[in-house]
């Protein structure tokens, strides 16, 4: 393919001076050039000259269609999609996706390059562990006072599968080794230009033999199918969850800690950044999730961890060939190795590697024991299993302590330290799954359990009073509900197995490995004290809720996911403590108390500024609350999507914008779709997007840059909310038609139909708005390329707000440009309105609407949105003062010119295939073509889940 990057003029990308296209943009436009050739030589040589040259002609055209508008332009290339027959049309489509890929790898190659240029020249990003401590310095905060702080933290990204995750492993591999390959090809570059390239003969050679891998791997993708054929099961998204652990998270959590400990003079640094996943425990409308999946999660998990502990104790032993005949040894070391089973004569000198002999041997047991798995390699037989991880952690202590009482400090940091680490991280469980279900749920397994135990024939009908007083009197009951020989609901049976299966799983595994359970539309404060009951039901509530030492082992986490959730956040919450017992009861269980905010629903119930609003009024209420209560932490878990409409957008902005007080130290947060991919397949990638947690957690707690907003900014925000509330839902619930027109103009239905989730698109069978899950909401959106969810209604609230009676519009227009210069939850969220916007193209998006049949309706809802997106770019371009999108992002400015030009012809062949095939043209080609679309489109925009 012809990779020279084309000038676009689309109101929806940032446009560049050619003044600005300096040569630090070079190596990424050379990378690009490079793989573009390499694919264009793979398409020629694959599937022919023919099929080349069409590439070339429609990504010409687009260009064209995109650059000038032009008339001509749009008729040449409707005419030409129209003509290709379905094959044709697949093996463009494939062209056009594997390019975006490419061009993404492209991208992150060059962004680790400009971190580690604007590094050595002494300019560290903001978003680093390093400026984050520089600032705590600057303030006078001591290394003593942060790692106090960080020993009282907990912060934890949290993995989930979404039905928009379109990447297969098989594509993820190839893609990893594409992208080692491009940092290879600047390490010979860059020694090429230390040791004078002519007379470096192996310079050349060694580029060649790159380019030569690199097409290797370009053919492989060419040749791997980007979809899969069958549906995506549970377990398959439990192994792509995993993959990014060995990736990355294993070998790049600990790397972060060594660097805070560095940084911190050598201060010890609790384990406070660990890992959760939904993967296997979110059962809210995902029948698919039983108590076998969350066994098969944590077995899986388990088997993750233990294999990288085996593998670096075994690597440990090969480095620990130390004799005693040399070195002094420890007596509990001496202790540790007369232990192990290993009594080769060749090691009786060398106690620690006949202790790691014997180490691996139990690890190996434990392996066996926990998964079923056997270890790779076995110098003695498997024996005598770790009891818990604590044991492990105890024995290479043991090692550590010894080696560094006797000149073997330097030994210690290279494996055992961040082996150590990777212990008190991980442990046998690697990450802390989550349970989740819906309230309804709950209810009715309660509802059940009560009328076979003859206590309640009716508890679903009862009063929310009624409820809560049942409950409690049950709470204070020790005895069991079930009654013996009862024949129950496959219902009620599957969610007490969920809660059986986690409390014997916490026994193997440790408590770490499960800790949570979401309720999913909790709207009630019985929705909390049916969790509670059902936990007492099995043994996971010890003592009885009236009893001065009741304990309960998992956290009841409320998710308040509608606007009217958020307002009721508090309330609920408030009189949920005040109940007798329950406030002794969570301070008992460990102090903790986390609270999950919706960021999806609450955008889809109340667009995107009245959604950030709630959110930012519910988590001030809630620390006000908690302020309140004594010997209890509240910890805010947010859960973002990867579009902007569903609280997606740069983590270090959203964390530093939370109101004051939310953070102190404890924050979770959702990572979901293609944002996974995109921020954890490359390992430095990745180390960077987890540094911005820590440092953002960091300065929001220790500096608390974020000082409460005055009362006119409150006052401001509230009428924005009402107005732009109104707006957005006189278009998605008041219009008529509007339903029709979201499922005829973007690719919903062509969603649903992917094999890309084991969770279907709606939670009902229906195609109402308010039953459709907000994730494949988002999605269509994005792929359409309106991203609606992420800006409509704010234009019009600016505009009523700049015209309100009785007040100066020069005088409000100030007072929203004070605001954002002022106010972190303002700024940040117009930012993020001004990325989706750049992102969006009413262009492209207009032949999206050409799908709706009736040419009425077409008009009205595209025309009505078609003037909202103005108003919005216009309220923006107001209030900020830049006239263009993204004039304060360059980097996101840059990836939008070198990524676009070649994502607009994927929406010219997705439009007329989905043309055809509601048309009837029942051809597998053209499903497949539309599938492989969605898949190149989502990997293009990149934040799409």
């Amino acid at each position: 393919m012809n990779a020279q990057p084309r000038k676009s003029d689309s109101a929806s990308a940032a446009k560049e001076p050619a003044a600005r296209k300096t040569d630090k943009d070079l190596p990424l436009i050379q990378d690009i050039r490079l793989l573009g050739r390499i694919l264009g030589d793979v398409i020629r040589e694959q599937e022919g000259v023919d099929a080349y040259g069409l590439v070339e002609q429609i990504r010409q055209l687009s260009v064209a269609f995109r650059r000038d508008a032009d008339q001509e332009a749009d008729k040449a290339l409707k005419k030409l999609l129209k003509g290709l027959s379905a094959d044709q049309t697949v093996s463009v489509i494939r062209a056009f996706t594997y390019f975006s890929h490419l061009a993404n790898l492209a991208e992150d190659r060059h962004h680790i390059r400009r971190r580690a240029v604007h590094e050595r020249a002494g300019n560290t990003q903001e978003g680093s562990i390093e400026v984050a401590l520089a600032r705590l310095r600057w303030a006078g905060i001591a290394p003593g006072q942060v790692a106090q702080t960080l020993a009282q933290s907990y912060v934890s990204p949290v993995l989930t599968a979404h039905p928009t995750e379109v990447q297969r492993q098989s594509i993820l591999a190839a893609e990893r080794d594409i992208a080692l390959l491009l940092a290879e090809r600047d390490d010979i570059q860059e020694r090429a230009q230390l040791y004078n390239a002519a007379r470096d003969a192996l310079s050349p050679r060694e580029l060649a033999r790159n380019e030569a891998q690199l097409r290797a791997r370009v053919t492989q993708l060419w040749q791997t199918r980007l979809l899969r054929y069958s549906k995506l099961t549970v377990a398959d998204e439990i192994e792509n969850a995993l993959s990014y652990y060995e990736a990355t998270f294993l070998g790049e959590i600990p790397k972060i800690y060594a660097e805070l400990e560095q940084a911190l003079g050598g201060e010890r640094v609790h384990s406070f950044l660990r890992m959760g996943q939904w993967i296997g425990g979110d059962r809210d409308g995902n029948p698919n999730v039983t108590a076998d999946t969350l066994q098969l999660a944590l077995s899986r998990q388990a088997s993750v961890a233990l294999r990288h502990y085996l593998t670096e104790v075994h690597l440990l032993g090969g480095e620990l060939s130390l004799s005693a005949r040399l070195v002094d040894v420890a007596p509990e070391m001496m202790a540790l190795a007369e232990r192990s089973p290993d009594t080769n004569a060749h090691r009786q000198d060398e106690p620690y590697r006949r202790a790691l002999t014997g180490m691996y041997a139990r690890l190996a047991a434990t392996l066996k024991s926990l998964t079923g798995g056997e270890a790779a390699r076995h110098a003695v037989a498997p024996q005598n299993p770790y009891p818990d991880v604590q044991a492990f952690l105890d024995d290479l202590r043991v090692i550590e302590r010894s080696l560094l009482a006797h000149h073997g400090a330097a030994l210690v940091a290279e494996r055992l330290q961040p082996l150590i680490r990777t212990v008190e991280v991980f442990g046998f469980h690697l990450a802390t799954v989550d349970l989740r279900q819906s309230s309804d749920q709950h209810e009715a397994v309660v509802a059940e359990l009560l009328a076979t135990a003859r206590v309640e024939s009716a508890y679903a009908s009862l009063g929310e009073e009624a409820k809560r007083a049942l409950l409690l009197r049950l709470l204070q009951d020790a005895r069991p509900l079930r009654v013996v020989g009862a024949e129950y609901s496959a219902l009620a049976q599957g969610e007490l197995a969920i809660f059986e299966t986690a409390r014997r799983l916490r026994a193997s595994y440790g408590r770490e490995a499960i800790r949570h359970y979401i309720i999913s539309h909790t709207e009630t404060v019985s929705d909390l004290l049916e969790v509670l009951l059902l936990q007492k039901e099995v043994g996971l509530l010890h003592g009885t809720l009236d009893s001065p030492d009741a304990r309960a082992e998992l956290i009841v986490v409320p998710l308040f996911e509608t606007i009217e959730d958020l307002r009721n956040a508090a309330p609920i919450m408030r009189a949920f403590y005040q109940l007798p017992g329950v406030a002794a009861l969570v301070a008992h269980s460990g102090g903790e108390q986390d609270i999950m905010l919706g960021y999806s629903d609450s955008n889809k119930d109340g667009g995107i500024f009245t959604s950030n609003w709630e959110l930012y009024r519910a988590e001030i209420a809630l620390v006000a609350l908690f302020d309140e209560l004594e010997g209890i932490r509240l910890r805010m878990f947010h859960g973002r999507g990867g579009t902007v409409g569903r609280g997606g957008g740069p983590s270090y902005q959203a964390i530093l914008a939370q109101p004051p007080g939310t953070v102190r130290g404890q924050i979770r947060l959702t990572e979901q779709g293609e944002v996974i991919a995109s921020k954890y397949a490359n390992p430095e990638i990745g180390r960077r997007n987890l540094e911005t947690l820590v440092a953002a957690t960091l300065e929001a707690t220790l500096l608390q840059p974020t000082k409460p907003a005055v009362p006119a900014f409150l006052a401001a925000a509230d009428q924005l909310s009402q107005a732009s509330m109104a707006a957005y839902r006189a278009l998605v619930y008041e219009t008529p038609g509007f339903t029709d027109y979201f499922f005829n103009a973007t690719p919903i239905r062509e969603i649903a139909e992917l094999n890309i989730g084991s969770r279907p698109a709606s939670r009902k069978a229906s195609q109402r708005i308010e039953d459709l899950r907000a994730i494949p909401w988002g999605f269509s959106w994005g792929q359409c390329r309106l991203t609606l969810p992420g800006w409509y209604g704010f234009g019009t609230a600016v505009e009523q707000f700049l015209a309100a009676p009785g007040k100066d519009p020069k005088a409000q227009l100030a007072l929203l440009r004070k605001m954002v210069r002022h106010w972190p939850f303002f700024s940040t969220l117009l930012s993020n309105m001004d990325m989706v916007l750049a992102k969006s193209d009413l262009a492209l998006a207009s032949r999206y609407s050409e799908l709706v049949a009736d040419a009425r309706l077409r008009k009205k809802v595209f025309t009505a949105i078609e003037a909202e997106w103005q108003r919005t770019a216009e309220a923006l371009t107001r209030i900020t003062g830049e006239k263009q999108r993204l004039a304060a992002n360059t980097a996101l400015a840059r990836s939008i010119r070198h990524r676009f030009p070649y994502i607009d012809p994927l929406h010219h062949l997705q439009v007329e295939l989905v043309r055809r095939w509601r048309a009837g043209q029942a051809d597998e080609r053209v499903q497949t073509g539309i599938h492989i679309s969605i898949n190149g489109i989502a990997a293009g925009l990149r934040n799409t889940g």
